[in-house]
């Protein structure tokens, strides 16, 4: 996203939200970058991430990339790994399952991967969850971070509901619909929010 559209995200939720007010002047300008890398290689990335911290799915994803050869990921090289070396890298049996699946479906599909960028989000989400071990959270997170969409709302983010409990002060941890309402008027800037959030969860920690 254009750095002009990251100013206008943070003046409409300042506006609209009184928590994002406090969150944006704490925080100062959002500064969300999409991933470097070919649509495939964000997608194999976005499947690692799943469920662990950054830090350990970005040490992760470096060992596959050695793993190999090299840069970009292809479904080539992903149908290629052995099951010893999947493990190797630490990457689990249900998102071996799932990177496996992934290759095969961009093999089967090639059309699939060109043609998300001019496609709309909901579209985009239902392409990526048809693939077997791919859900919502892993289409969300291709679409703020590899295609940088700036209204994607990851309703099924554990940080994202913790850190939505903690600024509202609510009791319990929001459900998707009560998340929904809570964001609506972050709308069309839902990413940049949730950026917001995240990065809440890194000052609470302190």
């Amino acid at each position: 996203m254009p750095d002009a559209v990251f100013r206008t995200a943070h003046r409409h939720l300042a506006r609209n939200c009184p928590v994002m007010r406090r969150l944006t002047e704490a925080v100062g300008p959002c500064t969300l970058e999409p991933q470097s890398g070919d649509p495939f290689t964000v997608l194999v990335r976005c499947v690692i991430a799943q469920q662990i911290s950054t830090k350990a799915a970005r040490s992760i994803s470096e060992k596959l990339v050695a793993a190999v050869g090299g840069a970009p990921l292809t479904p080539a090289k992903i149908a290629g790994l052995t099951e010893a070396c999947f493990k190797e890298c630490g990457i689990s049996g249900p998102k071996r399952r799932t990177l496996r699946a992934l290759a095969e479906y961009v093999t089967a599909h090639p059309d699939l991967l060109p043609g998300l960028p001019d496609s709309d989000d909901d579209t985009i989400r239902a392409r990526l969850t048809a693939i077997t071990g791919i859900g919502p959270w892993t289409a969300d997170m291709f679409l703020i971070f590899g295609l940088g969409r700036p209204d994607v709302l990851a309703v099924g983010d554990y940080g994202i509901r913790v850190a939505v409990r903690n600024e509202f002060r609510l009791r319990k941890l929001p459900d998707a619909a009560q998340l929904t309402r809570i964001a609506r008027p972050w709308e069309p800037y839902r990413t940049v929010a949730c950026w917001y959030l995240w990065r809440s969860l890194e000052f609470a920690g302190k």
